[in-house]
């Protein structure tokens, strides 16, 4: 390790890229602690760790949203987008088949650009708007006029600015911008969570602190398993014929366990707190029978039972339906036999379509019970340690451990590279 790290500090191109990073990063930090004007943030982040929806995007915001500060929403537009953007090519063909191709995907992103900014707008006036009514606001601020406006506008300029800043650090080759954002804010949480577990700790929690410890590191161990584990189907390729014996090629078809990462995560928790979301705005209803139905929504999915079911099985559901969207058998296929290539003891076409179909959802399978348990994952500890402090959060470990991942894999591919011109 010592020696990468090493051979990472001679190489100039990638010791100017991890010092641009690190400069991004310390701007972005700092601009997270510029407050949206008008806003006092005191008390928020007690109304954030009761809110399942704004707590988790203060996870994706970089914990950005505690201190309501200008880049408060951090790349949760930008992500939002491109999800909607990815969701267009299931159902209009043009834009699938622009996704296949260089200049459409710029395209694609161009559109992901433009479309993160007014979902910015609408993003950040709800999350004003619920924040104001549920008292989680303290000072002059109120909903109307300039005040309003002055906020929305900072805050979507606050999301462009991240974007802009992903981008350039992406451009570095080194990790991919957007995601070393959201890593930098959860890593950036990490003292005042020390912090705070130390200043309630007593002599009985010892424990819990012990199972916390130990939870932790085994998820990180099982989410770096899963993340790297794939099934490898093999494939041969026919290449002409060689003193009568036909010559062929090995070679094969790589199937990941995790194949949405952390995709299904996301789309669960947005149908999931959109119903209380919405019934926030309704509690104060003229009509009774409307007050009361928002109310027995929210009391409904503030249960950590039913929520943890309902979110058990949407993370379920979306892990098999995202790994529809980037895994199609039937594309596979039809690009192995235009290759000349055939799955052995496989027919080619329509029989190696259906097993493709067949071992991507068996794999798949054990992803979703994965991801699906990992999403739970801080209900159930809660539920044994009966600490609100001492919760492994599965979302962030698999962003952090992604992320590394993803870094060392670029970094080492840059060495590489630069070590085969060298010689």
């Amino acid at each position: 390790m010592w020696d990468t790290i090493s051979r990472v500090w001679k190489i100039k191109e990638l010791r100017n890229s991890l010092l641009f990073i690190l400069l991004v990063v310390t701007i972005f930090r700092v601009a997270a602690h510029i407050t949206v004007p008008g806003i006092d943030p005191a008390g928020l982040a007690d109304f954030l760790n009761s809110n399942q929806f704004l707590g988790l995007l203060n996870v994706f915001s970089g914990g950005t949203l505690e201190n309501f500060s200008v880049v408060a929403l951090g790349v949760a537009p930008y992500i939002t987008a491109s999800i909607i953007v990815q969701l267009l090519g299931m159902i209009f063909p043009q834009v699938e088949d622009m996704q296949k191709e260089q200049q459409g995907r710029e395209k694609l992103n161009r559109w992901t650009r433009y479309a993160a900014a007014p979902l910015a707008l609408i993003q950040g006036y709800g999350i004003l708007t619920l924040i104001n009514q549920q008292g989680g606001l303290s000072g002059s601020f109120n909903l109307s006029g300039f005040a309003l406006i002055l906020g929305l506008v900072s805050m979507m300029a606050g999301t462009i600015f991240l974007m802009w800043l992903g981008e350039l650090i992406s451009e570095r080759n080194v990790g991919n911008g957007i995601s070393i954002l959201i890593l930098a804010g959860i890593i950036a949480g990490f003292p005042s969570f020390i912090q705070q577990v130390a200043a309630t700790y007593t002599s009985a929690q010892l424990f819990d602190v012990v199972l916390f410890i130990i939870l932790t590191v085994v998820t990180i161990l099982a989410v770096v398993l899963i993340n790297e584990g794939q099934r490898n189907i093999p494939v041969q390729y026919a290449r002409g014929v060689r003193g009568g014996v036909s010559q062929k090629v090995s070679s094969h078809l790589p199937i990941r366990v995790s194949l949405g990462g952390m995709i299904p995560i996301i789309f669960a928790i947005s149908i999931i707190v959109f119903p209380p979301l919405l019934a926030q705005f309704f509690l104060e209803a003229k009509t009774a029978f409307i007050a009361s139905a928002a109310q027995w929504v929210i009391t409904f999915f503030a249960n950590q039972l039913y929520y943890g079911i309902i979110y058990f099985a949407l993370v379920f559901v979306f892990t098999f339906f995202y790994a529809s969207v980037v895994f199609k058998p039937d594309q596979a296929a039809e690009n192995l036999q235009k290759q000349g290539g055939f799955i052995p003891g496989v027919r080619p076409g329509e029989q190696t379509q259906k097993y493709l179909e067949w071992m991507r959802n068996r794999i798949v399978l054990g992803g979703a019970a994965f991801l699906s348990t990992i999403a739970i994952l801080p209900i159930i500890v809660q539920g044994v340690t009966g600490s609100p402090n001492l919760v492994v959060g599965g979302s962030s470990v698999i962003i952090l451990v992604s992320v590394v991942i993803d870094m060392i894999k670029q970094t080492e591919s840059q060495i590489t590279m630069r070590n085969y011109e060298i010689g």
